[in-house]
């Protein structure tokens, strides 16, 4: 009987054996791969590249989330810094017997510095129509008037309307905007002694404030910029004035 199990314990010793050769043939086999020198390089690289293609899908999805925002992050506005554009068509934006007019009490006794820059004009009034700022160029988006001897003067509300805007720019001046309706605005800057506030009615013709001055152009002195824009884009004022 003892000799029998001593017979079986000697058959099973070998499947143990074998066993235990298995795995210590399986751990050395791990060892010799990672010895051999292109292996660890290999999983670095694999690694890397796993790594550069997250970071450029989390990228890209970055990118397109700010592609699509809105007009809340859209830049402060500042004269000059506009797309300029013809908008829509001037039919039907102002309704009424009332016509717009040029903001100021005599347009004839007044200069008319830097114009609407007007991507119909000619090479020669598109030169004229630029206005620097910095180190560069941009196209000017509304008119400048100047008086001769540089004598302040009134400025007139264009059209009748709601003052949506009464503020201080650092380099505009005082600025002011009114509403009309069906998305057209006057803008109003380089001024001084402002007679109106935000929420105001105004009625055309109605001073609203003096010329003055501005940082951005400063070398017109006493002036006033006088803006039209439609749906947020700006317009040729001369476009609106009844000719």
């Amino acid at each position: 009987m003892n000799e029998q199990n001593q017979n079986k314990n000697k058959q099973e010793t070998p499947k143990n054996s074998l066993g235990g050769a298995s795995a210590a043939n399986s751990s050395s086999g791990l060892k010799k791969l990672f010895a051999k020198r292109w292996v660890s390089p290999a999983i670095f690289m694999a690694a890397a590249a796993i790594i550069v293609t997250l970071m450029w899908i989390y990228q890209g999805s970055g990118e397109t989330d700010q592609a699509t925002m809105g007009p809340d992050n859209a830049a402060e506005e500042a004269q000059g810094n506009e797309e300029t554009g013809k908008g829509e068509d001037v039919v039907g934006v102002i309704t009424g017997d009332e016509k717009m007019a040029w903001p100021v009490v005599d347009y004839n006794a007044l200069q008319k510095e830097t114009l609407y820059y007007d991507e119909d004009a000619s090479e020669a009034e598109k030169e004229a129509a630029l206005i620097q700022v910095g180190n560069s160029f941009t196209a000017h988006t509304g008119i400048d008037f100047v008086d001769p001897n540089g004598t302040p003067f009134d400025v007139l509300a264009a059209l009748s309307g709601k003052v949506t805007l009464v503020k201080q720019h650092p380099t505009n001046g005082t600025i002011v905007e009114i509403s009309h309706g069906n998305g057209l605005v006057t803008v109003y800057q380089s001024l001084s002694d402002v007679q109106v506030a935000e929420g105001d009615d105004v009625e055309q013709n109605t001073i609203i404030a003096k010329a003055g001055r501005s940082e951005l152009e400063s070398d017109l002195d006493v002036h006033l910029h006088f803006e039209t824009r439609l749906n947020g884009s700006p317009v040729n004022p001369a476009d609106y004035i009844v000719k």
